[in-house]
């Protein structure tokens, strides 16, 4: 009475027209590693469109958001009679400029990949995408990318608060009345005839009489309401950012899992071929 792995050996000799048991194992095995091939591509491709729909999103979001930016600082209007306090200049100026130049950077990196990317994610051959810059320039795709979404976004919402200030506090600022202005300009004639007659050389100056006070008007409060609204939607976003890129991380790391138990199983299927192998 024969081995059953010669029994098998003869069955599929005859069910595969002359194929042995050696020829099944090693079609086997090319079937193993053709669809590990086309597996691993199509991760290759997959990356290669992930990486374009970032360049994409990148590029729009930064011309857009510059732009607003560009035309923030360019049509506001800057009341010349209010004294505006210097840390609030000083702080829209740097915040625009920053703005502006965060988003040219982002949109700069997408200018320069996305064609090539372009280029290779058109052409229909499993085989091109190793002709892509996606893998090598991957650093400047997720560079523009938060560039671009994390913390071009969190400047924007700061400069929206600026531009609150900037605009909303000149409004009903308390300014010395007419009367107000005619009494002091009599009372500095009245000194500068008396220190004339004393033949004194110090003139008293006038004390003030364009400078705004600093209560608190209507357009402070507008101001106010709309920095109080802004913090919260600023706190929203940086706990959106992190859980989604926490959930994203937690599925990228369970795809990782589900790959390596994959691999783990066509191992154990070509280790048992390969002791099928040696019975024989």
């Amino acid at each position: 009475m024969g081995s059953p792995t010669l029994a098998g050996s003869e069955r599929l000799q005859a069910e595969g027209g002359g194929m042995d048991y050696r020829d099944w194992v090693r079609r086997s095995y090319l079937e193993l590693v053709s669809s590990n091939h086309h597996s691993v591509q199509a991760l290759s491709w997959r990356k290669l469109y992930l990486s374009r729909a970032k360049l994409k999103a990148s590029s729009r979001t930064s011309a857009l958001l510059s732009g607003f930016a560009m035309v923030a600082m360019v049509e506001v209007e800057l009341d010349m009679k209010y004294d505006y306090p210097r840390a609030l200049l000083i702080a829209f100026s740097v915040c625009t400029t920053v703005l502006v130049a965060v988003h040219l950077f982002a949109l700069l990196i997408s200018t320069c990949i996305l064609p090539n990317v372009e280029a290779v994610s058109n052409i229909h051959n499993l085989n091109s995408v190793s002709e892509s810059p996606h893998e090598r320039m991957h650093h400047y795709i997720e560079l523009a990318w938060g560039f671009s979404t994390a913390l071009g976004i969190l400047l924007f919402l700061a400069e929206v608060v600026l531009l609150c200030w900037m605009k909303f506090l000149p409004v009903d600022a308390v300014r010395p009345s007419q009367t107000a202005l005619a009494e002091e300009a009599a009372k500095f004639a009245l000194a500068a005839a008396a220190a004339a007659n004393n033949n004194c050389s110090r003139v008293p100056e006038p004390g003030g009489g364009g400078a705004t006070t600093t209560a608190a008007t209507s357009g402070w409060h507008a101001a106010l309401a709309s920095t109080i609204i802004m913090v919260p939607v600023g706190v929203i976003f940086v706990v959106f950012a992190v859980h989604f890129y926490r959930s994203l991380v937690r599925h990228k790391t369970d795809r990782h899992h589900q790959e390596i138990e994959e691999l783990h199983k066509i191992k154990v299927q070509l280790d048992g071929h390969e002791r099928g192998l040696q019975a024989v």
